[in-house]
This record gives C-alpha cells, sequence and structure tokens, in this order.
C-alpha cells in the first residue's frame, strides 16, 4: 500500500487545538474527496483525549492524516505523555459519563492501536477502510 497523500500538523494542546484539528481534518479530507464524517469523529476524540489526558506543559500534540493509494485513511495523533496509554474501552460503559471516546473510535475505525513515540512520547493511530466510511458523509 503506497502513501498518496498526508497533512501533518503541530498543534497547542489545548481546547481550541482540538477544536482546530477536527475541522483541519475536515476541510482535508473534503479537499482529497473522502467521506469526513467517520474521520473527523476519530480525530477529535483522539485530539480531545491528547489534550485532556496526553498534555504536558509547553509540549503540543501533533496530528498526521495519511491517505493511500486504496483511499485507506490512517489517523495519527502524536502528545506528549508515552506514561499514559489509553485505557481499552469496556463493554456496557458506551453511556458512561465520561471515557466514551475509545467507543466512537472502535465503532469508527477498521483498527487502531497505540505506539510508543520518540521524547516519551505516544501515537494512538485509527485506520478507516474505504468500505468502511463510504456510506457515511
Amino acid at each position: 500500500m503506497n502513501q498518496k497523500s498526508q497533512l501533518r500538523i503541530q498543534l497547542s494542546a489545548t481546547r481550541r487545538g482540538a477544536r482546530l484539528a477536527r475541522l483541519l481534518a475536515e476541510r482535508q479530507l473534503d479537499e482529497w474527496g473522502l467521506p469526513f464524517e467517520a474521520a473527523t469523529q476519530i480525530v477529535a476524540e483522539l485530539a480531545s483525549n491528547a489534550v485532556l489526558h496526553g498534555r504536558v506543559r509547553g509540549r503540543d500534540f501533533r496530528l498526521e492524516l495519511r491517505r493511500y493509494d486504496d483511499d485507506t485513511l490512517r489517523i495519527e495523533v502524536t502528545d506528549a505523555r508515552g506514561d499514559r496509554p489509553p485505557r481499552l474501552p469496556v463493554p456496557g460503559t458506551e453511556l458512561a459519563e465520561n471515557g466514551r471516546g475509545l467507543h466512537i473510535v472502535v465503532a469508527y475505525a477498521h483498527r487502531w492501536g497505540v505506539e510508543e513515540a520518540p521524547a516519551g512520547a505516544k501515537t494512538v493511530w485509527a485506520e478507516l477502510a474505504p468500505e468502511a466510511s463510504a456510506g457515511v458523509t
């Protein structure tokens, strides 16, 4: 699978930065001609988690979108707290007041995971297969 297009941007680890991540993702996916509803939901959740749980004073988070030649989309959000990996969603907690974010990621993503990143950081990623998001616009 060859990479076709990429967006990579550093954003402030603030609520404003998280909102901007979603907006930029929506615009980029629209420009690429890809459906964006599912992807922007994932970006919103991962960016929000980066700000709420992965923030270190003075350090930003990074959003990366990669479009591959088969239109698979990989979303990556890297934050500064590699010591705080996301907790796997617990079945039956989808309606809880807090902690619903990863349920949304799991529901939309074809697959997802967490990787160590340099300087004690972590990258949470999700992939959307073209068939998984084709009906959502």
